[in-house]
This record gives C-alpha cells, sequence and structure tokens, in this order.
C-alpha cells in the first residue's frame, strides 16, 4: 500500500510517530479518491504504528460510514453490523485519547461529530438512519464554524450536506436546488475552501465540487476545478476519472476518453497489488464505462469495442458471484456495454452472431439487453419476423430481472422500459417502411417519443442511463420522411441549442446530431447556416473511425463506412472455462 503514489498533499495529526502520520495521509487521500476500502486498511496501519493516535480511529469509523456513492440503504445486513461494530469501537477509543487531551481541538471536535453518524439503537428494533445524517450534518456545522478555514474540515461538513441528498442536489427542470437539500450550502462551503490558500490543489474539495455542480444548469463553472484535479493523486484512479463528469457535458469526448484512460490504468495498479474481488470494482467498472461513452458520442468505435471487451475482463464470472456485499446486482449490467455499442454503429451482424450466457439468472439484464439488440439487428436487416420473435423473448427475459439489479443510480428495470419502447418503435417503423404503412409509421414514431421521455425522467447519472440518446433514432428516421424542420428541433434540442431540454440532457458538440443538423440545413435550402456548421462537424469527427452520414444507423440506407478499416470484434467471454481473478 505504501507504494501508490498519492501526490503531495498531507495532514498534519497529533502523532509523533512518522508511519502513523504516514498512513494517516493514505488513508485520508484515499477517501477523497472514494477507494474507501483501501481507505479503512491504511487507518488500520495508522492505529498498529500508534495506538494512541486519535486521528486514525477518526479516520476509520469515517471511511466504514456511508458516502456520495454508497448511502447506508446500499449496505447489505452482514456488511452493516460489521461497519458498525468497528466503527464505534473506533470511535470508543478515539474518545479515550480525546479525554486525555489537555486542550482539545479540531481533532477531538471531528470525533465528537463522527460519532453521530454511529448512534446506537434505541431498542425499538426500527432505526432511522437517514437522521444519522441530519445529525451528523449538525455536528459538522458546528465543528465548520469553530475551524472554518481548516480545508478538510470544510470537505467533510461539505460532504455531509451533500450526503444529506446524494444524486438529487438540484431539480433538473429549473436548475434550482432540489427541495429540502442545503445544496447551497454546500456550494458556499466549497467555493470559500478553495478560494483559500491551498484550496484549488486539495483533492478532497475538488472532487466534491464537481460533483456538486454536475447536475446543476451551468456545470461548465466546475471546469478549473476539474482541470485541478486531473493527474493531482497520481494513483488514485477516481480521481483520474472524476474531471470528465463535467469534461461529458462540455462536449468534450476527447477528454472523457483520455482522462479515463489514465484512470483505468491506475487503478490497475491497484488491481496488481489488492485484487479485484472488492467493492472498488464498482469504480473501476465506471471508468470503462464512461470511457465507452465518450467513445461512442465522438464516433470512436475501435476505443468503444476494445474498451467494451476489457470491462468485460475486468468482471469476471467469481465476481459477480460475491453475495455479500451482492456485486452482480452492482456490477451484471456493465456487462451489456458491448451490445449498447454494437447497436450506437449499426454493427448488425456482429450483434446477432452472439452467442448468449447460459447463466439466465446470473446474467439476467445481459440476456434481455442481448434480445432487445438482436430485434433491433433484425428489424435493420429487413427480418421482421425475427424481430418480433426477439421481441417476445425481451418480455420474457425481462421477467427474470430483479428489482434490485442496478447501473449506478438506475434500476435495470427502468433503463429496460427504454429499450422495450426502442426495440418497439424501430420494429413498427421497418415494418411500415416495407409495407407502405403509414400508420405502421405513426405507431413507430409514438413508440420513440415514448422512449424520448422514458430516458429524460431516468435519475440524473454519468454516463446517462441509457447510452444513445433516443433522440438520435428519432433525428433519423424522421429526416428518412422527410419530415426536416421535426428534426431539426430535435438535433436543436439534442446539442443544446436551444432551451427545450435541461442542461444535464444536452450532449454539446457531438458528430451524429451535427451532422443530422447541418443535413436539415442543407435540405431546407439554409446553405449559409449549413456551411458555417461545417468546421465543428469536421472538429466533433476528428477523432471519428466511422463516416458519420446520420445520426443512427436505423435510417434507411446508411451502411457503415469505416475510415480506418473494419474493427474486428471478438467473441463474449461467456461460457468460457472460469478464469482465475486478478
Amino acid at each position: 500500500m505504501e507504494d501508490f503514489n498519492l501526490g503531495t498533499y498531507s495532514r498534519p495529526i497529533n502523532t509523533s510517530n512518522p508511519s502513523a502520520q504516514a498512513w494517516f495521509n493514505r488513508g485520508l487521500l484515499w477517501s477523497y479518491g472514494f477507494n474507501h476500502e483501501a481507505a479503512v486498511q491504511c487507518f488500520r496501519y495508522a492505529i498498529r504504528n500508534n495506538s494512541n493516535c486519535l486521528m486514525a480511529y477518526w479516520g476509520l469509523a469515517y471511511a466504514l460510514g456511508p458516502n456520495y456513492n454508497k448511502p447506508w440503504e446500499i449496505f447489505d445486513k452482514e456488511e452493516l453490523e460489521r461497519n458498525l461494530r468497528e466503527a464505534r469501537a473506533a470511535i470508543g477509543s478515539a474518545k479515550q485519547q480525546s479525554a486525555a487531551v489537555e486542550r482539545p481541538g479540531v481533532e477531538a471536535a471531528l470525533v465528537d461529530a463522527v460519532g453521530w453518524r454511529y448512534q446506537e439503537s434505541d431498542g425499538s428494533g426500527q432505526v432511522d438512519r437517514s437522521r444519522w445524517n441530519v445529525d451528523y450534518a449538525k455536528a459538522m456545522e458546528d465543528v465548520y464554524h469553530r475551524f472554518s478555514d481548516d480545508l478538510d474540515v470544510a470537505a467533510l461538513y461539505a460532504d455531509a450536506l451533500m450526503n444529506l441528498t446524494p444524486w438529487s442536489l438540484w431539480d433538473l427542470k429549473t436548475g434550482e436546488p432540489t427541495a429540502g437539500s442545503r445544496t447551497l450550502e454546500a456550494k458556499d462551503v466549497l467555493d470559500r475552501a478553495m478560494g483559500r490558500p491551498g484550496g484549488s490543489e486539495h483533492p478532497g474539495l475538488l472532487h466534491l465540487y464537481i460533483h456538486l455542480m454536475e447536475m446543476s444548469s451551468s456545470p461548465e463553472t466546475a471546469l478549473p476545478a476539474a482541470d485541478a484535479l486531473r493527474d493531482l493523486v497520481p494513483d488514485a484512479g477516481h480521481l483520474h476519472h472524476m474531471p470528465t463528469h463535467i469534461d461529458v457535458l462540455c462536449g468534450d469526448y476527447a477528454q472523457v476518453v483520455t482522462s479515463n484512460s489514465r484512470a483505468i490504468a491506475a487503478d490497475s495498479r491497484w488491481v496488481k497489488r489488492e485484487g479485484a474481488l472488492n467493492f472498488y470494482s464498482l469504480y473501476r467498472a465506471h471508468n470503462y464505462h464512461f470511457k465507452i461513452y465518450g467513445a461512442m458520442f465522438a464516433g470512436m468505435s475501435r476505443v468503444a469495442l476494445e474498451t467494451a471487451a476489457e470491462l468485460e475482463d475486468a468482471i469476471s464470472d467469481a465476481l459477480l458471484r460475491i453475495e455479500s456485499p451482492p456485486m452482480a446486482d452492482w456490477l451484471e449490467a456493465f456487462l451489456t456495454m458491448r451490445l449498447h455499442v454494437l447497436v450506437r454503429f449499426g454493427r448488425w451482424e456482429d450483434i446477432l452472431a452472439l452467442e448468449l450466457p447460459e447463466d439466465k439468472e446470473l446474467y439476467c439484464v445481459t440476456i434481455a439487453m442481448a434480445h432487445y439488440a438482436r430485434g433491433i439487428a433484425s428489424a435493420n436487416t429487413s427480418n421482421q419476423s425475427s424481430a418480433s420473435d426477439e421481441l417476445a423473448s425481451f418480455l420474457s427475459a425481462v421477467e427474470n430481472v430483479p428489482e434490485s439489479r442496478t447501473l449506478f443510480n438506475n434500476t435495470a428495470q427502468s433503463l429496460l422500459t427504454v429499450a422495450q419502447s426502442m426495440l418497439e418503435g424501430e420494429i413498427s417503423y421497418h415494418q411500415g417502411v416495407s409495407q407502405g404503412n403509414k400508420e405502421l409509421i405513426e405507431t413507430a414514431f409514438t413508440h420513440l417519443t415514448h422512449s424520448m421521455h422514458l430516458s429524460d425522467t431516468l435519475p440524473y447519472d454519468e454516463p446517462w442511463g441509457w447510452m444513445t440518446p433516443p433522440r438520435h433514432a428519432y433525428g433519423a428516421l424522421l429526416l428518412d420522411q422527410n419530415r426536416v424542420e421535426e428534426a431539426m428541433a430535435v438535433y436543436k434540442a439534442d446539442l443544446g441549442l436551444d432551451e427545450t431540454l435541461p442542461r444535464a440532457l444536452r450532449h454539446p458538440k457531438n458528430i451524429w446530431a451535427l451532422s443530422g443538423l447541418k443535413e436539415c440545413l442543407v435540405k431546407l435550402g439554409r446553405e449559409e447556416e449549413a456551411n458555417g456548421l461545417e468546421e465543428q462537424v469536421k472538429e466533433a469527427g476528428w477523432e471519428a473511425d466511422v463516416e458519420v452520414r446520420a445520426s443512427c444507423y436505423c435510417r434507411k440506407g446508411n451502411a457503415r463506412v469505416e475510415i480506418e478499416g473494419g474493427v474486428e470484434v471478438q467473441p463474449w467471454r461467456f461460457n468460457k472455462a472460469k478464469r482465475k481473478d486478478g
């Protein structure tokens, strides 16, 4: 653990033991990088080096608790009981040490505050842990008022405020703070702290500020924080990744790919030392997930497909079979990424050639999504009978998906409702075109409109819960029917060129919608505007390895044209002999 390069940030604590100080620093930095398992190890090592170190006990208690990505309700029963027991013991030891301090200061105050996170049961059997969060935030408010110049106190206080309403800090429709949240208080704390000496280089403050602002109506204001965080903690993969939460909202998809590549490289060093069978695997999967998302928006099919294969290798069968905590519930849905990529790039033959997993229970989301993708592929290759069969198989497979399966902030079931509307829409459209049936075509547009609504109303997430905006299919098929004005409105909304969509639902500068918008302008005879868009289209497609001629490959006659030659799709790793884990 001591070999990891976590940068230069240090918080001097009350210990004369250099090893305890070093291990405390590592634990604090891993906490700021959301690798709480590593943080717990480091704080334990600090205690072993100095059993009287008050802040080591505080750190252990802090790292064992909830965080922005893992609220109390995510802990399974066994983990919850284990963590509560160890955290309460650590707080008891810390209070014994603080009692011996002649003039207790910030360290004792932090110990007193963290105790509110782990209150004892009143014996009724009914425990409202959200109340613990409120009490802890109030205690941290008191600490902050006493020690407001302390950058770590500011970070911890802002963290406590944000954890009251995690991933619900802003109302996406209004751009205002969510009712009942303390978003503006957290913003004020972070703004003030980052304006102090050292604040613009504090990994905890920068990390939290990105999370705070990404759901706002002005995420670009966090770009300086994102740039400051890049490479600040070299071996903390999640902190390489975090700036891309802002990059993607600003349309810098190439940077999304670059920074997540660095995150993946950093985390590979972690896996080599610590193995892959741990909760941090969720964060590692997130790096691959986000890199795929950026590559898809930039038209980088090779990068997207290669990264999807790497993601599959990172999520082993053995990892998914861990029951406490329930890894399959958190990780299996990531294995659908290959399907999203293949649909995005119109690789119909590759989709139809995929062999489905044998274990229908463990890989339930993947199987459902495979039937979705096969239905899309069949519809687009004029095999309407097969498409209808795949829709029926999809609906049957969805029934096997438990409510507990998630893809970060979204349930798999909610994502599959988007898939259903998309599939029904494309089947109806291609049937309608082949039969010359205008009623079926209108039915298709009704389904696709519904899919847009379903996608738009998913809980906020980055990457967005549904990997390709349904508007890209809707706009392409509107153009296919020569409904140019309607298609242009769809593309403008997707690109954020008007106020139709909330900020979080816009995808600035993406090559797909830009190409569609340019075609609309040409068809409407608005050549000057189309020419003015040409430079943006070229810049957006600079890294693309396919020629983007429509916003979706579901468009009639939109065959894939690969700029750099074909991208080979490797067989799925399912059904092969079980591999040893890293």
